[in-house]
């Protein structure tokens, strides 16, 4: 009798996961894949803001030769509108090319990489949820926190690159009061501010469901922080102490060259990061800490239409730059009633005023504010015009787009959102700035006109709009080249006033043919000009829109 044994049934192998201690992996895989992803917009990035800061220096060099110069730029800048947009005054004792650098353009381009920061953090983590592939991915052998950390190490990596770049184009270059230790703490603390403000959208992007939250939170975190700066490089220091920006100022580097402040700042980004692992292991991914309230069992007759539907979109983002505006415009108020006391010894700077045609110093002081209240507030403007492509990529335009809703309707209730929405912002800014002005300087005068002041630059930010329209119309791909407008109208109308940029560079943006008031008088025909062609670059791109197929799922 034969028998036949039965092999024992094998089981097939199960795919490997992660043990309950490996959260990171796969990280190194998502490192890899986030630096291909972004191999494009890190050497722009860096590469912009590496070039910038080198011909700052030539421009520099080119306009203030003798020692003489520098002396007397230093006795003009020491004024509260001067300290405001630049400084702390510790860098007027010896105001050489490398104090210069310090004074002028550290406070101002840690702005910047706070801000790539931000956008690169929120694209690699809440963006990825929010469309779903995260989960996708952590379905495979991906631990908890590989995003998150892969994220962080992007970010970290483009920060480390940009601050040796900075060190050795710095260093080489050379100048009076150039050396290079200084050189090499001018590049870290750009690198460690970074690491900061990349912190803190780790935190953000744990609170809300939404990547267009996230990046506004961490925004108003990065503009809170300047204004905190502005205001105690005025007034008292103890307020630069509370802003990572002020850390990075006071390692007063090409003077003193502290590098103390910098380890403050790290310690701050490692608790920050901390506290970002925890929240991310106190929700569900794709999910915020912010809980989502439950909707109506039937919608209401505004979310029936589109703008009633942008509306509710776009909401929660225009709230939080209302609100920011308003403190920021608040912050600046709160000093106006010092500035005329604070120069009146200053000659070259009270010779600058006579030249305005009869403008106050406060008056000056706000006009020149008023531009970064705007510059900001385009910020949201570009963010809600190109919500559409952010729903076209996502796949939601097109079942929309199926129905009778026409694309130019579809389209343009977003875009009423994000002009109404800018006026609105602007708004807010100018009250929150005219308030605590009124109140700073007794003169109740002032309410109506920095509001006023703040309002003129609604056809600048239309026109913003209009070029953010006409890209995603006609070339989607390019539409964040939009934010190239906002960027320039920053350089150009911060730096411009410091540096002498030549007035034909001011003509390049929609903000600088805004009539400064309350320094000047109005003047309509410029606004009526940019309104014009405001509506000129809407009516493109939403011809273009119409014409180009969607993007398709």
């Amino acid at each position: 009798m034969t028998t036949t044994a039965t092999p024992p049934t094998t089981r097939p192998a199960a795919a490997a996961r992660p043990r309950g201690g490996d959260a990171l992996a796969g990280t190194g895989t998502l490192l890899r894949f986030n630096l291909r992803r972004d191999r494009i917009r890190i050497p722009v990035w860096v590469l912009a803001l590496f070039l910038g800061t080198l011909s700052t220096l030539s421009s520099l060099k080119q306009s203030y030769p003798d020692a003489e110069d520098r002396a007397s730029t230093a006795e003009t800048l020491d004024s509260p509108a001067g300290l405001a947009m630049s400084g702390p005054g510790r860098y007027l004792d010896d105001y050489n090319y490398g104090s210069m650098m310090g004074h002028q353009m550290l406070g101002f381009v840690v702005v910047l990489v706070g801000l790539m920061s931000v956008l690169m953090i929120a694209r690699h983590t809440r963006a990825e949820e929010e469309t779903g592939r995260a989960e996708l991915v952590r379905a495979a052998v991906v631990g908890r926190h590989a995003h998150l950390t892969a994220a962080l190490a992007t970010a970290a990596l483009t920060n480390v690159l940009l601050g040796l770049l900075l060190a050795l184009g710095l260093g080489g270059a050379g100048g009076s009061g150039i050396t290079w230790s200084g050189s090499l703490l001018y590049g870290a603390a750009h690198t460690v501010t970074g690491l900061v403000f990349a912190a803190v959208a780790a935190v953000t992007v744990q609170i809300t469901g939404h990547s267009r939250g996230a990046s506004g939170m961490a925004l108003a975190v990065i503009g809170v922080a300047y204004a905190l700066r502005a205001a105690g490089d005025v007034g008292s220091g103890v307020l630069s102490w509370l802003s990572p920006i002020g850390w990075a100022q006071r390692t007063y580097v090409y003077v003193d060259d502290r590098w103390w402040p910098l380890l403050l700042a790290l310690a701050f980004a490692a608790a920050l990061t901390a506290t970002a692992y925890v929240l991310s292991t106190r929700r569900d991914v794709g999910a915020g800490l912010r809980a989502t309230r439950q909707g109506r069992a039937t919608a209401t007759n505004s979310l029936l239409q589109p703008l009633g539907f942008a509306l509710r979109l776009h909401r929660g983002m225009l709230f939080g730059f209302c609100a920011g505006l308003f403190v920021m415009g608040a912050m600046y108020g709160s000093i106006l009633g010092d500035v005329e006391d604070m120069i009146e010894d200053i000659a070259e700077l009270r010779e600058a005023v006579q030249q305005l045609g009869g403008a106050t110093i406060a008056e000056s002081f706000a006009s020149t504010v008023m531009i970064v209240l705007a510059v900001v507030a385009s910020v949201h403007v570009v963010l809600a015009t190109l919500r559409p492509r952010a729903e076209e990529s996502a796949g939601r335009a097109e079942p929309l787009l199926s129905t009778a809703l026409s694309r130019a309707r579809w389209v343009g209730s977003h875009l009423v959102v994000a002009t109404a929405g800018g006026v609105l912002v602007l708004a807010a800014a100018g009250l929150g700035f005219g308030v605590l002005g009124a109140s700073a300087t007794g003169d109740e005068g002032f309410l109506p006109d920095l509001l006023v002041g703040a309002l003129v630059y609604a056809p600048a930010l239309w026109v913003t709009a209009g070029a953010a329209v006409a890209l995603y119309g006609w070339v989607p791909r390019a539409a964040p080249a939009a934010w190239l407008l906002p960027v320039y109208a920053f350089v150009v109308g911060y730096l411009g006033q410091l540096l002498s940029f030549p007035g034909w560079m001011s003509n390049l943006s929609p903000f600088g043919h805004v009539p400064q008031l309350p320094a000047e008088d109005l003047r309509w025909t410029p606004l009526l000009l940019l309104t014009a062609v405001a509506a000129g670059l809407v009516a493109l791109g939403l011809a273009g829109f119409r014409r180009r197929d969607l993007e398709t799922k």
